[in-house]
């Protein structure tokens, strides 16, 4: 038996970024994905990844979407890593409310890691704006870098 994957809805908070009706922090993008920082970090500089086609999650993305994407998800985890003297890098994406996807359109959390502190709780308290905007220039910087 195979279960059904509810429809896409184009109105959720990730579709309204992509198409410019809510303001994010944009850290990369080209015409398969962006990446923006996350309003709610659980480290510094956590930040999204956020293909443009439209699908829920990984489970109804394309083959074409996850090949355009997962080079790009490597590409900035590698630019925060190095941009933030990290220890290391967590991906982590989330399939359907019960694995505790709260965002109905595919992402891609790269986190970065740091030997001995903890991570911040998500959705638990906003970050000032401006500490979020100068983590997104600390990786357009590395980016820049080549």
């Amino acid at each position: 038996m195979t279960a059904t994957i509810p429809a896409y809805e184009d109105d959720n908070l990730f579709a309204k970024i992509l198409k410019g009706e809510i303001p994010s922090e944009k850290v990369f993008e080209n015409e398969a994905a962006i990446a923006i920082m996350d309003v709610m970090p659980q480290s510094k500089g956590h930040f999204l990844v956020i293909p443009k086609a439209p699908s829920r999650n990984l489970l109804d993305a394309s083959d074409a979407t996850l090949q355009a994407v997962m080079p790009l998800v490597a590409k900035l985890a590698r630019a925060a890593k190095a941009a933030f003297s990290a220890d290391g890098v967590r991906i982590a994406q989330f399939n359907e409310e019960t694995a505790g996807q709260t965002v109905f359109h595919l992402h891609f959390h790269v986190i970065p890691m740091y030997e001995g502190v903890e991570l911040k709780r998500h959705a638990f308290g906003d970050v000032p704006r401006e500490t979020i905007k100068a983590h997104a220039e600390v990786i357009r910087a590395e980016l820049a870098k080549g």
